[in-house]
């Protein structure tokens, strides 16, 4: 499992998104649905419509990392469905 460095927010949406988004996609919700910046080596936290999936984004200082996560058997604890984000510490990552 990635595990972000000590010191990195780990910011998680809310609100399902569409997974066909890929790298660009993810980065302009970032910008306008989480007024956040993709680009400061914070890691972002999507999820699907279904709960065994989700998307995590970062910029490593160099280019936009996405990796992609589906559970065959379990399903994500996910925050309730609101607006907006959520912040995370390591240990809840």
């Amino acid at each position: 499992m990635l595990m972000p460095s000590q010191g990195v927010r780990i910011l998680v949406a809310t609100r399902p998104v569409d997974f066909r988004k890929g790298h660009d996609g993810l980065a302009s919700m970032v910008q306008s649905a989480l007024a956040q910046d993709p680009f400061t080596g914070t890691v972002f936290v999507f999820r699907a419509k279904r709960a065994d999936r989700m998307k995590i984004l970062f910029w490593d200082g160099s280019g936009l990392v996405m990796t992609y996560k589906r559970l065959e058997k379990n399903s994500f604890i996910w925050p309730a469905i609101r607006d907006g984000v959520i912040t995370l510490n390591r240990p809840q990552f």
